[in-house]
């Protein structure tokens, strides 16, 4: 099970970070993904990364502004996000496929976190 939080509303041009806890496994055996879904748009993979934190991928519109990490001793990925604009409001998904892998195109889909709202707004 993955459980997203850390989402909110955040002025344009400020940071937050996302964090996906796992429950029942541990995740520092798997890649985990970072997906989007605004209102009315098709859903965005975001940022992914392996196993061993030597793959990771950005989606190019969040490239330079968005970092994907991971806390194996809690058992957490985190998704630091700064300079968010407006185009960044969507529901932020983590997931998982228990691959170790993930690339541009390949991002793991098979288990979903309940999704954390981001809303980015002044």
């Amino acid at each position: 099970r993955l459980v997203e939080s850390g989402g909110g509303l955040v002025q344009p041009g400020g940071s937050l970070r996302l964090s996906c806890a796992a429950s029942g496994f541990y995740l520092e055996h798997d890649a985990i993904g970072w997906f989007r879904q605004a209102p009315g748009k098709e859903r965005e993979g975001v940022s992914c990364i392996g196993t061993g934190d030597i793959i990771t991928h950005y989606a190019d519109s969040v490239k330079g502004r968005f970092t994907i990490s991971r806390d194996n001793a809690k058992n957490t990925v985190y998704l630091q996000m700064s300079k968010l604009g407006p185009e960044d409001t969507a529901v932020y998904y983590c997931t998982t496929d228990f691959s170790t892998t993930c690339s541009e195109t390949y991002y793991p889909t098979t288990t979903w976190g309940q999704g954390t709202q981001v809303t980015v707004s002044s």
